[in-house]
């Protein structure tokens, strides 16, 4: 199993790591960027094949929790994804000033405009690096997996135990 890298000034030399979850049934093709392709998301419209993921395991738990609830993720095998960054050089970095309209970074439907915006940083460079929405202090990283091709590598897959207190019995 593959760990969280330690911060930087703990470990200079750590790789730049980035997670995903999907369910087993889709573990073959993490990096396809089929789903975001078939219904679109917040930084890409219906159409672009797009890879979300996160800078640490939890908070790609917590952006999968969001749409499937802990419900799925507890009953419907899930799988882990880890991959690696090669080159972090080509990484676009969006702040929360960056961004044209600051409710994009709330809870809600991304508008049109939103997923355009995003599909242009998207064609420009391998890597996006967005705040969370789901986890305020935490990063998401996107990528079109025909522009960031060789430019990361799959470190690590396996079968994500959740924690069961995450889905208790109902009263």
């Amino acid at each position: 199993m593959t760990m969280t890298p330690l911060p930087a000034a703990l470990a200079p030399a750590a790789p730049l790591v980035a997670w995903r979850l999907d369910a087993a049934v889709f573990a073959a093709t993490w990096d396809s960027g089929i789903g975001a392709e078939l219904f679109g998301g917040r930084w890409n419209p219906k159409g672009l094949e797009v890879v979300y993921a996160s800078f640490d395991s939890s908070t790609t738990i917590l952006e999968s929790a969001v749409h499937k609830g802990f419900d799925a993720l507890d009953t419907v095998p899930h799988v882990l994804t880890s991959l690696e960054i090669k080159d972090p050089s080509g990484i676009k970095v969006v702040m929360p000033a960056d961004v044209p309209n600051p409710a994009w970074l709330h809870n809600g439907v991304a508008s049109a405009g939103q997923q355009a915006w995003g599909a242009a940083l998207l064609a420009a460079t391998p890597f996006v690096v967005f705040p969370s929405v789901v986890s305020k202090c935490s990063w998401n990283i996107v990528f079109r997996p025909d522009l960031a091709a060789g430019k990361y590598a799959l470190r690590d897959q396996y079968r994500l135990g959740l924690d069961t207190r995450l889905n208790p019995p109902r009263p």
